[in-house]
């Protein structure tokens, strides 16, 4: 199958074939030795970074925020929490990511706020009614919650205040959502942007981009079946369960209304300032009109995120991401792991095969034409952590009893024999405790270890740079048995096997290969052929 022609309209910015790395910030790195990473500590580290051959990083919210949801509840969109630094800080770690040609994203979070924002304060103070409440999305309701929405964190999405009146949160309920069709709201976000605009940042990460509106109604949620669904909208474990169908707070048609507007705001900066969307849709095709050319220059590609170890599972995603960007002449994104799900070694499998496969997705994802997102530690193979139940901070724990997303937040190992590894300054182990036998995979050990999955990743991201400059765009699905992936982009061949035994190796040299791969190519292996 021939995907020529799918991707029209590609240009030169620079993040149409940028690869991304992601840093969640309380796990990156550590500089003033309370045991939570901040601005400094990455500001620190960010050689690491640029070593690895990426172009830009992601930093998950730093603003003022209760930390309730780790700032996903933000209080100040227009400031630092103290525990991560100050705007200075946050000025000297851009001035340095630039200086080592690194573009910089930061997280916006515009479907809520934290119910420590001045104006939910406000909200409360002045009563029903008030222009203060209809910043949020307050109801009456005297019989329970207004309608049977449920929250992504588990239970009802509606909390009652004193005076009786119900409040909105899709979230957590110290996460009240925003009421989007009261004209401040945009107003508020517009001045956001360029502050940070302003600032120099290079772009900007939107939590839950097809939040913001909902029907107007608020009707009842109608579920196919008798046993109602867990209705997603962020990441994680609810993400994955997502079955309903019908979504009145989701992926309403007056968002797109927002976004245009944002990307005016862009335009008129200089150096190609880019939008991604957080955008769980229930379709590409949803997900495509995200990245119409007046709206987010990206979305995020979750069906490969979520695509299970199949050749067949990887070509379906192939085929409907090129079709559904083609046909707003978007670019592709291609991820694998965030901080909202499992470490994907660990989703493949876990142990020697989970990290097997978890490269060869890697290098296969690398081969693609679009951008890539990369999350810190899975450059060293970092798996899944059980965090004990005492040690759990994720607030989605704490309403449904499930493990939550702490797992896939520890913080990084960068050195020593023992925890903290090179984490920060301090002694005692992190927010989040490393387990011991982490003391392996540390950026100083794998960095002495050629054959370390850190060395992997340098090499194929550097192969990467160099091939993604010249095999162009356009690619060519292969056939090549049932449990191989297999296609063509330019002078390359790239190859998985996602089977149980060794296959041929078409003709040409081995440019780049996930494992060791010697006539054959074994299971779980990857190679790009040139």
């Amino acid at each position: 199958m021939n995907l020529n022609d799918q991707m029209q309209g590609s240009g030169s910015e620079w993040w149409r074939h940028a690869v991304t790395y992601q840093i969640y910030v309380r796990s990156f790195a550590d500089a003033d030795g309370d045991g939570i990473g901040d601005l400094r500590g990455i500001t620190s580290r960010l050689e690491h970074v640029r070593d690895l051959g990426v172009d830009a990083i992601w930093l998950n919210p730093f603003y003022t925020s209760p930390q309730h949801d780790h700032g996903y509840d933000v209080a100040d969109y227009c400031d630092i929490d103290p525990l991560f630094g100050t705007l200075a800080d946050a000025d000297a770690m851009v001035e340095r990511a630039h200086d080592l040609g690194l573009k910089v994203i930061v997280d916006l979070v515009p479907n809520h706020t934290s119910n420590e924002h001045e104006w939910f304060r406000a909200a409360l103070a002045a009563g029903p009614g008030s222009p203060e409440r209809d910043r949020y999305v307050f109801r009456d309701s005297t019989d329970g919650p207004p309608n049977n929405w449920k929250s992504v964190f588990g239970g009802p999405a509606w909390t009652q205040v004193s005076d009786g009146q119900w409040y909105l949160h899709l979230f957590d309920s110290t996460q009240p959502d925003l009421n989007w069709r009261n004209p401040e709201v945009g107003e508020m976000f517009v001045d956001v942007l360029r502050f940070w605009l302003d600032r120099g940042v290079d772009g900007f990460r939107v939590d839950v981009a097809h939040g913001l509106f909902k029907e107007e109604s608020l009707r009842d949620q109608v579920f196919a079946t008798s046993e109602e669904p867990v209705s997603g909208a962020s990441a994680g474990e609810s993400m994955v369960e997502r079955t309903a169908v019908d979504e009145p707070m989701w992926d309403q048609p007056e968002v797109h209304d927002v976004y245009r507007r944002w990307h005016e705001v862009l335009a008129k900066y200089d150096g190609d300032r880019m939008m991604v969307a957080e955008a769980w849709t229930q379709s590409a095709e949803s997900m495509a009109r995200y990245i119409r050319p007046d709206e987010f220059s990206q979305a995020f590609n979750f069906a490969w995120l979520l695509a299970p170890w199949s050749a067949e599972a990887f070509a379906k995603v192939i085929t409907g991401t090129f079709e559904a960007v083609g046909h707003v002449g978007g670019s592709p994104t291609w991820v694998l792991s965030n901080h909202d799900v499992d470490r994907h070694p660990s989703r493949y499998g876990g142990g020697a095969v989970g990290l097997a496969r978890a490269k060869a997705a890697t290098l296969t994802m690398l081969a693609l034409p679009g951008s890539a997102y990369v999350y810190q530690g899975e450059e060293l193979g970092l798996e899944q952590v059980e965090v004990e139940p005492e040690f759990r901070q994720d607030p989605s724990w704490f309403r449904t009893g499930k493990p939550g997303r702490d797992g896939c937040r520890v913080p990084l190992p960068w050195s020593g024999a023992t925890p903290p590894f090179g984490f920060g300054p301090g002694q005692g182990q992190p927010w989040i405790p490393q387990p011991a036998e982490w003391a392996e995979l540390t950026v100083e050990a794998q960095a002495a270890d050629p054959g370390s999955t850190l060395a992997f990743y340098r090499a194929a991201l550097a192969a990467r740079r160099e091939f993604s400059e010249t095999a162009g765009e356009e690619i060519e699905l292969v056939d090549a048995g049932e449990q191989v992936l297999s296609f063509r982009r330019g002078p390359v061949t790239v190859l998985v096997n996602c089977g149980t035994e060794p296959v041929p190796l078409p003709d040409g040299d081995v440019l780049m290969a996930s494992g060791p791969v010697e006539g054959a190519l074994p299971p779980d292996t990857a190679v790009w052929i040139g």
